[in-house]
């Protein structure tokens, strides 16, 4: 059983001299990016974006550069002056400094994990190849307790059908290249990550000290056995269908549809806990096909199949040569030349292991009281401008709206930090232990945090974010929004910019959160976080006629020559980006009356523009980026987002207000008539 661990989103970055460093106030909407050359009426993306693009190519390490990447520049250098300072500070052995320090300077030390190169992993990788045939079953305990999920995956997560509960969960293992259809599509691009997947696969082998003609058996027995997995897998689209994934089954009705599994030993000794009475079976089909594969292959396959799976999560804590490898097939997937700087890259496992303590300390020096409560004043604006839309929804009876505002106003609401942090106390980090090692304890506690769980109520105070991380999150089962410190920076929120700027930035993203509860899968939960369906047949209807609506707005965009964007998976932030704008233009005009601002003044102009305008166009400014083919092409395939263009081109030509405010009219590139408009929320 693999542990669950949340890894702090920092993106590529400039690199600095260590130590302080000068920090620049981030602005917002920059009017010397606009294009005037580009008419709004045409392309409002490249109007407001284009001298943004021009100033900021892209560098050979990045796939992709764009606002979130200048934010995370200046969450990121505050996060390197937090743990370089710790490590200056000479730190007590067994202090969380301590550990912070360790982590960063091992992941740091390329000449000792160069010269141990694989021998952190040879003892467990001879121990694998030892296994007699009556030991396989006890191996593949092993395997899930320390180090993946081979062929099915298990562990304690919130009961979808009450959110109090923990219920525990089996579904299919993951695949090495993530999407089914790198498997399975023989067409020229799909053919050319399959080939870069199994030369990383040979190379990764070869460097864990296997001759070339074993490495190629091993890749050979491992693309056989991912491959039928992948054929077992839902679709994207078909991961979405939330209530699919709810099936009871009794233990006795386990062991009786996947019998290769000893599951009582399986809980007793690789969770350590009773063996559960009841457990929810998510992807059946991907959990009777791994059982086959167990039933059907032979003990030489099987075996191949861990090594790789072994070798594959230790890759990125060993020595260059096998980061340098996982680097060579990131280059085919995402375009990207070169490699993040090593200090980036430890900056990234530092927050991975010790996160929350990083946290701390980043809000204690760059959050102010002041900033939460603008935050939550916000925040309240949007619930009454929401509640405003739902009452007023012409396609929804009385009855479901009642429970949607009931849902609305039961929303928890997290803003910059938890309550209380993250105790990690009982972690061993040992710098006499090789990186890997020590990286492997963090594993195991974090994993070892995810089981102590069971059987207890769930903790809805809990973050599943760290403070500095550039993002946010609805969490259906929670019914809660959240919205870490990082992301409140500029150009999404600056007490020092406008109203239009800050609801045109953060305000859209809290709408965006809140649609979130009312979106294509957030729908199918109640205001207590269960999956109870709470909505009239008609409605029901009615809410998916509209969404396939939206589904073929966004299916007609062809993103690369022959390949479209996916409305159907991407619908939920398709849904929550549409509701964000048209919630949080409501707010704002709201909080401008009442603060009893005539915003068609002249006095009420931002370097010239209506405020309304400055309010689309800050938000088009959230999603400026350069972007290479083949990332385009791998987010496509595999991101529940849209590209950025079409975040902002395809979602805006449904907004009259939008129209109004640059006067777009029939005949122009951005204007689609009011018949094809979708409007849910």
């Amino acid at each position: 059983m693999k542990a669950k661990r949340i890894i702090a989103g920092a993106a590529a970055l400039l690199a600095i001299g260590l130590g302080a460093y000068a920090e620049e106030h981030l602005k917002s909407l920059n009017p010397a990016y606009f294009d005037p050359s580009t008419p709004a009426s045409e392309d409002f993306y490249l109007h407001v974006n284009k001298g943004w693009m021009d100033a900021n190519p892209l560098t050979p390490e990045h796939a992709r550069y764009g606002q979130f990447n200048i934010l995370n520049d200046s969450s990121q250098n505050r996060v390197r002056d937090i743990v370089t300072n710790l490590a200056a500070s000479n730190p007590e052995p067994g202090t969380v400094a301590f550990m912070v320090s360790t982590i960063y300077n091992q992941s740091l030390d390329s000449v000792r994990r160069n010269n141990e190169g694989a021998k952190p992993i040879l003892a467990d990788l001879k121990k694998i190849e030892n296994t007699p045939h009556e030991g396989m079953g006890d191996l593949l305990l092993w395997m899930h307790k320390n180090y993946s999920n081979p062929f099915f995956s298990a562990g304690p997560s919130p009961d979808l059908a009450n959110s109090n509960e923990y219920a525990m969960y089996v579904s299919g293992t993951g695949l090495g290249m993530g999407d089914r259809d790198y498997y399975l599509l023989d067409d020229k691009e799909n053919k050319k990550v399959r080939d870069a997947y199994q030369k990383l696969i040979v190379k990764q082998m070869m460097n864990a000290g296997y001759s070339k003609k074993d490495a190629n058996r091993i890749c050979k027995n491992v693309m056989k056995i991912e491959k039928a997995i992948a054929d077992s897998t839902w679709t994207r689209e078909e991961s979405r269908n939330i209530p699919a994934m709810y099936n009871p089954y009794t233990l006795d009705q386990l062991k009786q549809a996947y019998p290769e599994t000893d599951w009582d030993t399986y809980f007793v000794k690789t969770m350590g806990i009773a063996t559960p009475e009841t457990v929810i079976v998510l992807t059946p089909n991907t959990v009777k096909q791994g059982q086959q594969l167990m039933a059907s292959l032979t003990d030489r396959e099987i075996k191949d199949y861990y090594l790789w799976e072994y070798v594959s999560q230790a890759a990125g804590k060993l020595s260059d040569d096998f980061t340098n490898a996982a680097f060579e097939y990131s280059k085919v997937v995402s375009g990207v030349q070169q490699q993040r700087p090593r200090w980036k890259r430890a900056l990234g496992a530092t927050e991975g292991a010790l996160g929350e303590a990083i946290g701390q300390l980043y809000v204690e020096k760059y959050f102010p009281e002041s900033s939460k409560q603008y935050m939550l004043g916000l925040v309240e604006n949007l619930r009454r401008a929401l509640g405003k839309h739902i009452i007023n929804l012409e396609w929804m009876s009385d009855d479901t709206k009642l429970n949607a505002i009931k849902k609305l106003n039961a929303f928890t609401v997290k803003i910059g930090y938890p309550d209380k942090w993250e105790d990690y106390s009982t972690m061993v980090i040992d710098p006499k232990l090789s990186y890997y090692e020590n990286m492997h304890n963090v594993s195991m506690w974090h994993q070892a945090k995810e089981l102590a769980k069971w059987g207890k109520p769930v903790d809805k105070t809990e973050w599943g974010m760290t403070p500095q991380t550039i993002n946010a999150y609805y969490n259906p089962m929670a019914n809660e929004i959240v919205f870490p410190a990082g992301i409140l920076q500029a150009p999404f929120f600056d007490p020092e910019a406008s109203d239009a700027e800050n609801y045109g930035g953060i305000g859209v993203v809290i709408g965006h959160e809140m649609t979130h509860g009312f979106d294509d899968q957030g729908r199918n939960f109640d205001s207590d976080g269960n999956m109870i369906n709470w909505w009239t047949p008609e409605d029901t209807e009615a809410f998916a006629n509209m969404t396939q609506g939206l589904v073929k707005q966004f299916d007609a965009v062809e993103v690369l020559p022959g390949l479209n964007a996916n409305g159907q998976y991407t619908l939920g932030e398709n849904i929550a980006d549409q509701g964000g704008l048209r919630i949080a233009m409501t707010a704002f005009l709201d909080a401008q009356k009442k603060k009893g601002v005539d915003i068609t003044s002249e006095e009420a102009k931002i370097d010239g523009y209506d405020p309304i305008q400055v309010f689309y166009m800050n938000y088009a400014n959230l999603w400026a980026n350069n972007i290479r083919p083949e990332e385009m092409r791998s987010l496509t395939t595999g991101d529940v987002h849209s590209l950025g263009k079409n975040r902002v081109n395809v979602t805006l030509r449904n907004i009259a207000p939008f129209f109004s405010a640059f006067g777009i009219k029939e005949g122009d590139k951005m204007f689609r008539p009011e018949t094809e408009r979708v409007v849910i929320w």
